[in-house]
């Protein structure tokens, strides 16, 4: 056996990248680059290790320099959304707060079913030099790291305590980062001795593997049951979910729905499946989703559940569907497949889409149910376009969110991306945006991470290049997590950033004052004489902050300002920040829930708003129901 002398840390990066994936034929470097802030647990490993690779066009792992770890694994997971999970991007870190950062991070990889790859250094294996610094000793437990907290957010962990450990670990890594159903976080702790390490390596471990991503097709008994499933219902309607759009299944749901007619709502994650004038899509679905789609779940008997997760948001916490509605769920996860007692089909979304589609040749909705539908689009989308319409009597007056958002609709093409996660905007997205292409619309809701938008907008930009993208801010999740523009700076990555400011936290805000806890500390003001946030606006200036970080800024006023600073940040060559200041109180206001959204309210107070949000949730939460 011909080996190789190299330490862990150099052989797992010579190990990385000669992994790939195929589907369909097309082949992808499965890790592309290597995010990475260096400390004392993994300068001198994987610091060392990536240097000795060499860097510049050609690395075998090109590095990437970041400013914050939660915005670097950000960074990496819209990478991967945009290819579709097909590649992705490492993470590295030092040990202590550098490894711990990671966590959220980590989370929303995981509960999104994206693949993103984690290397935070660790302490000694030797544990000769216990406790080395930032090392957190648990009396009870000798093997215990701050890496156990990735354990719960983790697809797959491992801690490589012996060089030749690297070997099956590093393989399981690829299997689950590769593994449809499986994937998410994946973490491999290194400790720092063990990074240096030497170990003759077999010539085999770095040999070119490709890791083939499946589609399996459904069983054909039940395809057979689907299909009569669908035959039989007189109002069905189809829930895209991500799972559409991981498995690149549009055109086939598409033909789906121009060969049966059944009308296609989506969840946050599955928006822009359909594109929004195709006859059949009817927007987004739940408690932020369009009058028409919730209005046809509310009476629909079969709901076809594609690659969704049918979280509370998309069922309107138990409220949304009629008792007797039956439930069939395809899904590359037999986890997922199963919820609301559906017949679940295992399988990958286009796979099955397609087979469905043959199954039901020649079936096809009655013309009135089509015509129902038809005109419940028709009339939402005179909604849509009241409240992107600019103001009708003020040019000169701030615009609204909505506003803002029909403006930049009035700017972008098919191929600008639009990403968002947090705030009041993901809902005005999901009801109002007019996603055109597959991949414009990218809101993270499946954690809806405040600061998630500015790295991620970096890691798509990096994923397409050809593709303008967009991330929106409110001031709120603007303070979270700016750092990564001095990345996109630094690199040449010409993202934009809107910066909506409207002085504080105004989704939260408004449940807050739906649930009786009176908007309690959710406005960025001066505290009052009595001790509360509801002084003077604080004088922050978010243009000057992203200025300072090295952008490009167009401060806008009114909406032809706006207008214009959009045009010229989506014309420019480098990262450019359009900040704006929004009417609080808008003429038009937005389009409110459709649908109910299950926030626990104080059973016992006494303040009267508590008191009267108490009695409105007992009345709305008689309404839940268990699809069994």
């Amino acid at each position: 056996m011909t080996t190789v002398r190299l330490t862990v840390a150099q052989a797992l990066v010579r190990f990385l990248a000669a992994q790939y994936t195929e589907r369909d034929g097309e082949r992808h470097r499965l890790v592309e680059a290597c995010w990475g802030v260096f400390g004392h647990g993994n300068v001198a490993g994987l610091g060392q290790a990536l240097v000795e690779s060499g860097q510049g066009p050609g690395a075998p792992l090109p590095f990437l320099q970041g400013r914050n770890e939660q915005a670097m694994v950000h960074a990496a997971v819209g990478f991967a959304r945009r290819r579709n999970r097909l590649s992705t991007q490492a993470v590295t870190t030092s040990i202590g707060p550098g490894a711990t950062n990671l966590v959220t991070g980590a989370a929303l990889a995981t509960i999104n079913r994206l693949p993103v790859l984690l290397l935070p250094g660790d302490v000694f294996a030797t544990r000769v030099a216990d406790p080395v610094l930032q090392q957190l000793e648990v009396p009870y437990a000798g093997d215990v790291s701050v890496n156990d907290a990735l354990r719960p957010v983790s697809r797959y962990f491992d801690r490589v305590l012996r060089p030749e450990a690297l070997i099956p670990a590093a393989l399981a890594a690829a299997r689950v980062l590769t593994d449809p159903a499986e994937t998410g976080a994946v973490t491999l702790a290194l400790p720092q001795d063990v990074q240096t390490e030497a170990y003759d390596w077999p010539e085999e471990f770095f040999a070119e593997r490709t890791w083939r991503v499946p589609r399996p097709a459904p069983e054909p008994s039940v395809l057979a049951e689907a299909a009569q499933a669908v035959r039989a219902a007189r109002r069905p309607l189809l829930v895209a979910g991500g799972g559409v759009r991981h498995s690149e299944a549009q055109e086939a749901l598409a033909s789906f729905a121009d060969a049966t007619g059944i009308p296609v709502a989506s969840t946050q994650a599955g928006k822009g499946a359909l594109r929004f004038d195709h006859p059949c899509d009817v927007g987004g679905i739940g408690h932020t989703g369009t009058a028409v789609a919730d209005e046809l779940a509310g009476s629909a008997d079969l709901l076809i559940g594609v690659g969704t997760r049918w979280t509370d948001f998309t069922t309107a916490s138990g409220t949304l569907f009629a008792p007797g509605a039956r439930f069939l769920n395809v899904n590359i996860a037999a986890f997922d497949s199963h919820k609301m007692g559906a017949l679940g089909v295992v399988a990958d979304a286009r796979a099955a889409l397609e087979a469905l589609t043959g199954a039901l040749r020649g079936h096809r909705v009655v013309p009135d149910y089509e015509a129902e539908y038809a005109r419940g689009k028709e009339a939402w989308d005179r909604v849509v376009a009241e409240a992107f319409a600019p103001h009708p009597f003020d040019e000169t007056a701030r615009p609204s969110q909505t506003q803002v958002l029909g403006a930049l609709d009035a700017v972008v093409g098919d191929e600008d991306v639009v990403i968002n996660a947090a705030g009041s905007m993901p809902g005005d997205l999901h009801k109002l945006w007019r996603a055109r292409s597959p991949h414009q619309y990218h809101v993270e809701y499946g954690y809806s991470c405040m600061g998630y938008e500015i790295p991620a907008a970096i890691g798509v930009r990096m994923a397409a290049p050809g593709n303008p993208v967009w991330a929106l801010v409110g001031d709120g999740t603007y303070l979270m997590l700016p750092t990564e523009i001095v990345t996109a700076v630094q690199e040449g990555i010409d993202i934009n950033v809107v910066l909506v400011q409207n002085h504080g936290y105004a989704s939260i805000g408004g449940l807050s004052e739906q649930t009786g806890a009176e908007r309690f500390g959710t406005a960025y003001r001066f505290r009052d004489a009595d001790g509360g946030y509801t002084g003077a606006p604080l004088p922050v200036d978010l243009a000057a902050n992203a200025a300072s970080l090295g952008m490009d800024v167009h401060r806008a006023a009114t909406w032809g300002e706006l207008r214009e600073a959009l045009a010229a940040a989506r014309a420019s060559d480098r990262p450019t920040c359009v900040h704006v200041e929004t009417d609080p109180d808008p003429d038009v206001p937005p389009p409110g829930p459709q649908a109910w959204w299950d926030v626990a309210v104080a059973e016992t107070s006494q303040r009267p708003a508590a008191r009267a949000a108490r009695a409105a949730y007992e009345r709305r939460r008689a309404g839940r129901r268990r699809h069994l």
